[in-house]
C-alpha cells in the first residue's frame, strides 16, 4: 500500500482502494491505493504503457466505452462510490472534466465550442451562455486573444490556443476535478509554458491530475507526484521528495534516466 500523508492543508477529494483494472484478460492496473487531495496538482509519471492514462480514465469512467474492460476495488469522489450502481455517469463526467493529449476542438465557432457543454446540460439562455463562455475563456487565459472573434472557427486557432480552448470547454461545465492527459506534449515550448502557468492558476479552484512524460514539467507544476511502473503504483509523495529523495529504487532509476 502506497499513501501520501496529508499535511493538514488539503482535504481528501478522491480515494482509491485496491483498484485492479483489466482490458479483456489482460490486467493493466494492480492494487492501486491512493488519496488525491483537493485543490492540489497531482502528477502521474512513469514510462509508456505503465498504466498512467488508464488510471486517469477510471476517474471519470471513460474506460467504460471500451468493450471488455472491467475493474475491481473502490473509487470514491467526495465520499461517493463512482462505480456504484446508482452513479449517473453523465453527472460524473460533469464533475470530472478531461483535457486530452491532442487538442480536439469541434469544427464549430470558438463560442459554440465553449458553450457546447452547458447547452448539453440544459443551459439555453443566450445571456447566461455568453457569461459562461467569457468566464471560461478568461479562466483558460484565452479571452484577450479571441474576444473579438468568437464567431470564427476554432480550427483557425494555433495549436496552443486550441488546447487552451479545450481547457475552457472543460471548465465551462464547472467541474470539481480536471483530468489532463499530457496536455502540452504536442505543443512548442512557448505554448507549453502558457499551459503550465494556467495549471498553476487553476489549482486554486480545481483538483488537477495530470499525466506527463516530461519529468521537468511534473517537477514544475505539481504538488504531489505518483510514479507508476508496469501497472503498479510504486511510490507517491510530495513532488520535491519524489525528485530529490525517492524511497524506492525503481523510482530513483526512472528519475535518473536509467530506464524509461
Amino acid at each position: 500500500m502506497v499513501t501520501w500523508k496529508n499535511n493538514g492543508v488539503s482535504e481528501i477529494k478522491i480515494q482509491v482502494k485496491n483498484l485492479d483494472f483489466y482490458y479483456g484478460g489482460t490486467q493493466a492496473l494492480f492494487g492501486i491505493t491512493m488519496d488525491i487531495f483537493s485543490r492540489r496538482v497531482t502528477a502521474l509519471i512513469g514510462p509508456s504503457g505503465c498504466g498512467k492514462s488508464t488510471f486517469l480514465r477510471t476517474l471519470n469512467r471513460m474506460n467504460d466505452i471500451i468493450d471488455g474492460t472491467r475493474l475491481t476495488g473502490q473509487m470514491f469522489i467526495d465520499g461517493q462510490d463512482i462505480n456504484g450502481g446508482i452513479t449517473d455517469v453523465v453527472k460524473l463526467r460533469k464533475k470530472v472534466g478531461m483535457v486530452f493529449q491532442k487538442s480536439n476542438p469541434f469544427p464549430k465557432s470558438i463560442f459554440d465550442n465553449v458553450a457546447y457543454g452547458p447547452r448539453t446540460h440544459g443551459v439555453k439562455n443566450h445571456k447566461q451562455l455568453t457569461e459562461i463562455v467569457e468566464k471560461s475563456l478568461r479562466q483558460a487565459a484565452l479571452w484577450d486573444e479571441v474576444k473579438d472573434r468568437l464567431a470564427v472557427s476554432a480550427m483557425d486557432l494555433s495549436g496552443g490556443q486550441q488546447q487552451r480552448l479545450c481547457i475552457a470547454r472543460a471548465l465551462a461545465i464547472e467541474p470539481d476535478v480536471l483530468l489532463m492527459d499530457e496536455p502540452a506534449s504536442a505543443l512548442d515550448p512557448k505554448a507549453t509554458s502558457k499551459i503550465e502557468d494556467l495549471i498553476d492558476q487553476l489549482c486554486n479552484d480545481y483538483t488537477i491530475i495530470i499525466v506527463t512524460h516530461n519529468m521537468q514539467q511534473a517537477a514544475r507544476v505539481s504538488d504531489i507526484t505518483a510514479f507508476f511502473y508496469e501497472g503498479h503504483l510504486i511510490e507517491m509523495g510530495q513532488t520535491e521528495q519524489i525528485f530529490t529523495k525517492p524511497m524506492q529504487k525503481e523510482t530513483e532509476d526512472y528519475i535518473t534516466g536509467r530506464f524509461g
